[in-house]
């Protein structure tokens, strides 16, 4: 009923979370020294998949594809500072917003969908 747009939605959720939660303990450790900033992709991972998976027309084959998505967490070495910390702040709370914003927006999304899917039922 519902297609794979919810679990899609989910699981694009999950990595939104996670990527908060790398943003939020790079914020944490600002003044930490040596501490190495990190970041989580999954977009590009992600949408290669789903391009790939939508390739066979098979549900079940995207389905899977949601599901074996993963997300790659990463860091780098180089430093400006003296000591030795990479974590800019302003950036870290720009990445913040904006991934706060994606997430709600797909909250958004996912709740709208299922009160259509209500209304057409209740309409039944």
């Amino acid at each position: 009923m519902f297609g794979n747009t919810i679990s899609m939605a989910h699981k694009a959720m999950d990595f939104l979370w996670k990527k908060q939660e790398v943003i939020a303990s790079n914020i944490a450790n600002v003044d930490t020294p040596g501490y190495k900033n990190k970041n989580v992709a999954f977009e590009d991972i992600y949408r290669r998949r789903l391009q790939a998976a939508s390739k066979t027309k098979n549900s079940a084959t995207m389905r899977q594809a949601i599901e074996q998505a993963d997300c790659l967490q990463y860091s780098w070495d180089s430093s400006g500072r003296v000591d030795e910390n990479n974590v800019n702040a302003d950036v870290e709370n720009t990445k913040m917003a904006r991934t706060t914003l994606h997430y709600q927006y797909l909250l958004q999304t996912v709740t709208n969908d299922i009160k259509r899917y209500q209304s057409a039922i209740k309409s039944q």
